[in-house]
């Protein structure tokens, strides 16, 4: 990732409808909503665009790290649970974000497993930058189920 930074324009559509255009790129732009009552929960809103970064932040940068060493992790998925909290003002934020990365492949076939699995997340820029605000739990398993990392 770069160190320039990036820019992105908002504009509402409607209600809590927002257009989001990421002006540097040709990436098309996303629609994001409130559910109801609020919104028509015509795109995700910001807490579930969060917890999408964080999650795809973590498993970039897992697979980065594994191949690097020339692992091939392929497919990856990944299951996220979000808890929502109340602050002391009772006021509501994300209270914590767990995210389970599957890997393709059984743990014993990449090589140099124990220093990617001890890494990769210092490579997280999302997560990291978030990190302070609320617990961003990991749970890395193989193909087999295993649990490699908790």
């Amino acid at each position: 990732m770069s160190d320039a930074g990036f820019k992105l324009r908002l504009t509402q559509q409607k209600d809590y409808q927002f257009l989001v255009e990421f002006l540097d790129t040709e990436i098309p732009p996303v629609t994001t909503d409130e559910p109801p009552p609020l919104g028509e929960n015509a795109g995700p809103n910001p807490s579930r665009m969060l917890a999408a970064a964080v999650s795809n932040c973590l498993a970039a940068s897992l697979m980065f790290a594994l191949r690097k060493f020339k692992n091939e992790p392929d497919p990856v998925t990944v299951d996220v649970e979000v808890s929502m909290a109340r602050n002391e003002s009772k006021r509501l934020r994300v209270g914590a974000v767990d995210v389970a990365i599957k890997l393709g492949k059984p743990g014993a076939s990449f090589e140099h497993l124990d220093r990617v699995l001890a890494q990769f997340e210092e490579f997280c820029v999302v997560t990291q930058s978030v990190r302070d605000g609320f617990a961003v739990n990991v749970t890395v398993s193989d193909s087999e189920d295993v649990v490699l990392k908790a």
